[in-house]
């Protein structure tokens, strides 16, 4: 595959500043690479600008889930849950490293609101809408079979639970293979960089002003369309750019929190209902850690002010309690925690819980279409739809030659379901050839499939396993920050107790020597990773 490092995105700016575009793209979380790709396969001149990291906003802050949505259903959004779980099939092929399938269990109490009967009816609904195709068909358990199968379960009141399908992934990674996927098609993608305005001629956009966070350089982008895909910004970039825009967000704030997989033993995910709450709550087991979450409440904040509270975490450990009361889990537990804000898009619900997970497409006829909303499982539906959306002010000849194509193909060539069933047979022997453990070159292959291979004879043979995802990232990822890698590459700062920082010297080596840093730049990356991570957890000093 072409790079996708430091040097190109150097060379992508100059691309920028000296050629006219299709289409810009603003924003570079999920939405907006899935564009870039539809875009580019379509043969389109594509660039995408990202104001900070890629999938530095909401698109790393998800549950990290790809599911149809089983409570959807209770709000009779059926056309979305069967597009998602339609998705959800497609992804596993499309990505097979990134989205791996995972049962999940309902357990239902006396007091819960929905009863087994309904939750059956419910059950077979959802096997129904996604055809019949996910990996396993949903079960019911009496109450021994589900303390059996889910051993530290609370059993007073118990009726019994459904077990079904879906599945889980790496969201931040599913943006950067994505983002790989659009460049190796043609696309010019740049991260850090700044939409600060626009031209217009005679009323119609004509050029994206931006600016370069790193060179703080200023240069325009000549376009013919512009496609906003920024998510919880999408008020603010409409009413820097139309002086009538009108507001369309009802954003929320989510937030969850990763824990020790031994202090909350969990045999599947489990979906625990809240039992009076319109909200649910995932318990998510990974082979790294345990993910609790969400919350799902009203945020009238800029998003980059968004954080944990003390409140936050009380609220989902009270409902981890509920339903795991012998693992007596407090704040102490908890390893870290993350929040975002959902774009949600207004429809006049009265409570977040009812607010519509479906995406909005809004075309502005003086050049710019906005895509806001939607669920991460639909990505790619809903960016190939916004693409067509966008052609309708193109020439019919254009509109013509710029035709859709079938963009649920697999990201890479290496990460194919034969591919990627390849590398994981392959991973003793590049442990034995490596010398490296066992362990992480499992672990190799599971993130990059047979790319792990072409990894491992890329970089040097001293590199130990992070250092191989260090230059890896910073090669493939336009990583540009020590907080960019711990915080969207590994899940170093979610998931190790000690954040990863007792493996800093070794990785900030691969970046110094990669990125030609000085002793004084390695220092200052430290120094901005350890405000990044203090300012994520700060809500831990008031327990």
């Amino acid at each position: 595959m072409k790079n996708f490092s430091f040097a190109n995105r150097i060379q992508n700016i100059n691309k920028m500043k000296n050629q006219e575009f299709d289409l810009v793209v603003i924003g570079g979380g999920i939405n907006g690479a899935g564009v870039a790709r539809d875009a580019a396969a379509r043969g389109m001149k594509v660039a995408l600008i990202e104001a900070r990291d890629f999938a530095s906003g909401t698109s790393s802050k998800s549950s990290k889930l790809i599911h149809g949505g089983i409570r959807y259903l209770e709000n009779m959004e059926f056309k979305l849950v069967f597009e998602a779980l339609n998705e959800r099939t497609r992804l596993f092929e499309m990505a097979p490293h990134l989205v791996h399938p995972l049962r999940f269990m309902i357990p239902l109490y006396e007091e819960s609101r929905v009863g087994m009967a309904k939750m059956g009816m419910g059950m077979w609904l959802y096997d129904a809408l996604s055809l019949f195709q996910a990996p396993e068909m949903h079960e019911r358990l009496n109450p021994r079979m589900t303390a059996e199968r889910m051993p530290a379960i609370r059993t007073t009141n118990l009726l019994g639970s459904y077990i079904y399908s879906d599945a889980y992934m790496d969201d931040d990674r599913l943006v950067h293979e994505t983002l790989r996927s659009a460049n190796e098609l043609g696309a010019t993608c740049v991260n850090y960089v700044k939409g600060i305005g626009a031209d217009f001629d005679h009323g119609h956009i004509t050029g994206v002003r931006c600016i370069d966070q790193v060179s703080k350089e200023k240069f325009t982008i000549k376009c013919r369309h512009v496609i906003s895909s920024v998510g919880p910004w999408t008020d603010e970039l409409g009413q820097s750019l139309f002086y009538d825009w009108k507001k369309i967000l009802r954003p929320t704030k989510g937030i969850h929190l990763t824990l020790p997989k031994h202090r909350l033993p969990l045999s599947s995910a489990v979906v625990m209902g809240a039992e009076k709450s319109e909200r649910i709550v995932f318990g998510i087991p990974r082979h790294e850690m345990i993910i609790i979450g969400t919350t799902d409440t009203d945020f009238k904040e800029t998003p980059e002010e968004v954080t944990t509270t003390p409140e936050d975490v009380v609220y989902l450990l009270k409902i981890i309690d509920h339903y795991f009361p012998q693992a007596e889990l407090t704040a102490h537990d908890v390893i870290a925690s993350y929040a975002g804000v959902r774009p949600l898009v207004h429809d006049g619900s009265s409570s977040e819980g009812k607010t519509s997970r479906e995406h909005t497409i809004i075309n502005d006829p003086r050049g710019v279409t906005f895509v806001a909303g939607g669920k991460y499982t639909t990505y790619r539906l809903m960016c190939q739809q916004t693409v067509d959306k966008a052609l309708h002010y193109f020439s019919i000849e254009d509109r013509a030659r710029f035709s859709a194509v079938n963009t649920a193909v697999p990201l890479n060539s290496y990460t194919s379901p034969e591919s990627f069933q390849q590398a994981l047979s392959f991973a003793d022997v590049w442990a034995s050839e490596t010398g490296k453990s066992s362990a992480d070159m499992t672990l190799l292959a599971e993130r990059y499939g047979m790319e792990g291979e072409q990894i491992l004879n890329k970089y040097s043979s001293a590199y130990s396993y992070l250092q191989l995802e260090a230059a890896q990232a910073i090669d493939a990822t336009m990583c540009l920050h020590l907080t960019d890698f711990y915080a969207r590459r590994v899940p170093l700062f979610l998931a190790d107790r000690n954040h990863g920082l007792h493996n800093l010297d070794e990785i900030g080596a691969v970046f110094q020597e990669k990125l030609g840093w000085s002793e004084a730049r390695l220092k200052e990356e430290q120094h901005q990773l350890s405000e990044y991570m203090a300012k994520e957890i700060e809500w831990k000093r008031h327990f």
